[in-house]
């Protein structure tokens, strides 16, 4: 379906590496459907290029460094014009929103949340604290942000329907300003699941994450000092590879080649790594969103042993592809059987198809999603007079925000 709006500004708050984070596939995935939607795309961020990114040019879309508090953004604005414009997280509408606002009012405005925020940030302080994240949220000053940033945009891309029904029944948010859209994948075919690495074939666990992200790093260290020796105490051989992009120093001190526990680091292949691997680990403790690892698990054929955190929003009403659990020793019987026991590795592995069959496809995902929009900008005068909370923390943004920004502009100025 073809839009009659064909400018899109995307704002991003990194440069996307599909490679490296969940993240930087669901920006991928993004970018491709609007120019299958004839959009002409420019990718501006305030980020360093990155060694890692995907090669926006070879795409056909126009990319820039921009900078925050700097009226050169005005100017692009007004050379791009753009009619729809994406933000990339909150924090790109925090900055940027106003400034759209001001120089092109009519653009449409769309945030993709990736994740929500405050409930990841909330989760980890819960964690720690030992608290229930629901009694940190509400105080949060992410919270405010966070729920601020999605009433001053037209649309919210939500990709967890847990996510969906929290802003819902909690907050109270209109579904009119937020819409589904999880991961867009190509269906499974018959013969890709024949192509794929059997039982006999494949050997080892694995554990991969980008380790810029905390819940990652606290769930390597969780297996290695609690869940592993459990593993290796039943599967003496066995080895557990630990691949993940951004490892520190503290990720690599865990190597233990004795202890069958390799830290690999960055995998110059994530597929064709977990396509080899026999169990996929992830006892996940604290996060939100979608986990990338788990979907990246189910589509290689991997079964995979999580917990409830790091299964939410991705099975639905469907069996997972292994076993969700949250007790350590549990966690590490069931890995053991998922290793051992072949009829039940492969009705994981069976299940997984499922899942990235039925919750997860591309074309219909798509189909959908450009219906949404052309009925949001058919409708665009409608959906802002109904949002009247929306345009009022515009105005407090805009003021408050325009203001700050000229001073940090004056000053800037004055340094030369």
């Amino acid at each position: 379906m073809s839009l009659t709006k064909s400018r899109l500004l995307v704002i991003g708050c990194v440069w996307p590496e599909p490679n490296s984070s969940a993240a930087g596939s669901r920006m991928l995935q993004l970018l491709e459907f609007f120019l299958a939607e004839n959009y002409k795309i420019t990718f501006v961020t305030t980020a360093g290029r990155s060694e890692f990114a995907v090669d926006l040019e070879k795409m056909n879309i126009a990319s820039e460094v921009i900078k925050m508090n700097h009226p050169s953004f005005d100017e692009l604005l007004k050379n791009v014009q753009p009619d729809l414009v994406l933000f990339d997280r909150f924090m790109t509408e925090e900055q940027f929103g106003w400034r759209v606002d001001e120089n092109c009012p009519e653009a449409i405005k769309i945030l993709d949340t990736e994740d929500l925020h405050f409930l990841r940030k909330t989760r980890i302080e819960a964690f720690k604290k030992n608290k229930n994240s629901k009694d940190l949220y509400f105080d949060a000053e992410i919270t405010k942000r966070e729920i601020a940033s999605i009433y001053r945009c037209d649309l919210s891309l939500i990709i967890s329907e847990a996510e969906i029904k929290l802003l819902q029944e909690e907050f109270r948010i209109s579904s009119k300003l937020l819409y589904y859209l999880p991961f867009q994948l190509e269906p499974i075919s018959e013969e890709e699941k024949i192509n794929l690495p059997g039982f006999e074939q494949r050997k080892n666990f694995i554990s991969i994450g980008n380790f810029l992200h905390e819940p990652n790093w606290n769930a390597v260290l969780y297996l290695k000092e609690e869940i592993w020796p459990l593993i290796r105490k039943e599967l003496p051989g066995a080895k557990l590879y630990i691949y993940g992009a951004y490892s520190s120093q503290k990720v690599w001190n865990l190597h233990n080649e004795k202890e069958g526990f390799i830290v690999k680091g960055r995998a110059e292949n994530a597929e064709a790594v977990m396509r080899n691997a026999k169990v996929c680990l992830a006892p996940i403790r604290f996060g939100a969103g979608l986990k990338g690892k788990l979907v990246q698990a189910m589509q290689c054929g991997t079964p995979a042993v999580t917990t409830s955190v790091g299964a939410e929003g991705i099975p639905g009403d469907l069996a997972w592809n292994g076993y969700i659990t949250s007790d350590q020793q549990e966690f590490a019987k069931k890995a053991v059987r998922l290793y051992t026991e072949e009829n039940l590795w492969k009705n994981a592995v069976e299940n997984g198809f499922c899942i990235i069959n039925s919750r997860f496809n591309k074309i219909e995902h798509q189909q959908e999603f450009s219906k949404k929009l052309a009925e949001l900008i058919q409708n665009i005068s409608v959906y802002r007079r109904e949002n009247f909370v929306g345009r009022m923390l515009q105005h407090h943004q805009h003021r408050s925000t325009y203001f700050m920004a000229k001073f940090i502009e004056e000053k800037e100025k004055n340094k030369l």
